[in-house]
């Protein structure tokens, strides 16, 4: 098992990062005739890239492929003076699982939440996410809330 590194995006990443990107859209049913366009992936990679945006890009590089990526934010709350850092996504290639790579993403996350004054970090899931929610149970609180959401 190699040893890997978690490092923010840089703008030469894009090849190695959009496969592990299409994965997590996959795996969440945006593939195919449900995809994302492709103006949403070319603005979301752009903004990582951008130092006046909230969104932040952090992958697990083995120095020969990346293995796996988390997307995090930044944002006011009406219930904490400090910010919070929402991981909107956390997804790690098939043949990387189970090496710890999951944990470190989010532990690198929680750092830089950390480092930036943000008063926690929170994700969500979806419930048939079986085998993440072990991760995230051992590792976070499970906050008891429900998503709900409708188009605008």
């Amino acid at each position: 098992m190699s040893a890997f590194a978690i490092r923010p995006v840089a703008p030469s990443d894009y090849a190695q990062w959009l496969p592990l990107w299409e994965g997590y859209n996959a795996f969440y049913g945006r593939s195919g005739a449900t995809a994302l366009p492709h103006e949403i992936t070319r603005t979301t990679w752009e903004r990582f890239l951008d130092p006046l945006e909230p969104m932040h890009a952090l992958v697990a590089d083995d120095g020969a492929r990346m293995l796996g990526l988390a997307h995090f934010l930044y944002h006011r709350s009406t219930n904490a003076l400090a910010m919070s850092c929402y991981l909107q996504d956390l997804f790690t290639d098939d043949a990387s699982r189970g090496r710890g790579v999951g944990s470190a993403l989010i532990e690198a996350v929680q750092e830089k939440a950390k480092m930036a004054g943000a008063a926690r970090l929170y994700w969500q899931t979806h419930e048939s996410n079986a085998v993440a929610r072990k991760l995230y149970d051992r590792i976070a609180e499970r906050s008891g809330f429900l998503v709900y959401r409708m188009p605008v």
